[in-house]
């Protein structure tokens, strides 16, 4: 069955319920009447409540209707939230350099308002030095405390140890930052045209190039 209600020659009924373009209550007339108004003022007689007796109809111009509900429909998905959990691996014994870069994506992450989910990985002997993950994980969370908290503590799990850290921030609210930065970076991009093209192309293939980088899991760092 179609979701679209029942408009103009459509409506296949002796009498209706209409209400007038402003939402006037007219009451109950004859359905010939009814599309006679509708002519008059050159809009539709849309059936708003067709389970009513006598069914609901409203004098309106549909197309202009559809249109604003779908733009309407469609911002409110732009502006819907959805929940991530990002992943970023690293080994026990992970050296300074290759743990503040994934410090780094962690941050990006966690400003973002996505959840990351944090993964020690042991091999071989270091399966029996399981406090040297815990310490780790608790390193991390430590440095990024002012962005996110443990939603999770840290477990076993397997070869594994896995801690799961919440942002402090709403992914809503990452989403409207984001938004207001892009919208800075348009209106400074205007008021300053003399800003070469080559640097503002630079600019924006090295700003994809780190989101690429962030949006995949690390890989795993070689052996201490």
């Amino acid at each position: 069955m179609s979701a679209e209600p029942r408009i103009n020659d459509r409506i296949r009924v002796p009498e209706v319920r209409l209400v007038g373009p402003s939402g006037e209550q007219v009451g109950i007339v004859p359905l010939a009447k009814a599309l006679e108004l509708a002519q008059e003022y050159d809009l539709d007689l849309v059936e708003v409540a067709a389970t009513a007796r006598p069914p609901v109809c409203k004098l309106m111009d549909y197309g202009k209707f559809k249109y604003e509900s779908a733009m309407k429909a469609r911002e409110a998905r732009k502006n819907q939230a959805h929940t991530v959990i990002k992943e970023m691996k690293l080994r026990p014994k992970i050296d300074p350099h290759d743990y503040d870069t994934k410090k780094g994506h962690v941050v990006r992450f966690l400003k973002q308002g996505d959840k990351v989910k944090i993964t020690i990985m042991f091999r071989g002997r270091e399966q029996s030095r399981p406090e040297l993950g815990y310490r780790l994980l608790q390193r991390l969370a430590e440095d990024v405390q002012d962005l996110g908290f443990i939603e999770s503590n840290p477990k076993q799990d397997g070869r594994n140890m896995i801690m799961v850290l919440g942002p402090h921030k709403k992914k809503t609210e990452a989403m409207a930052e984001a938004r207001q930065a892009q919208e800075a970076r348009k209106a400074d991009a205007k008021a300053n045209p003399g800003k070469s093209q080559n640097a503002a192309e630079a600019e924006e293939s090295d700003e994809a190039a780190e989101s690429d980088e962030a949006a995949v899991p690390a890989e795993e760092p070689a052996e201490a």
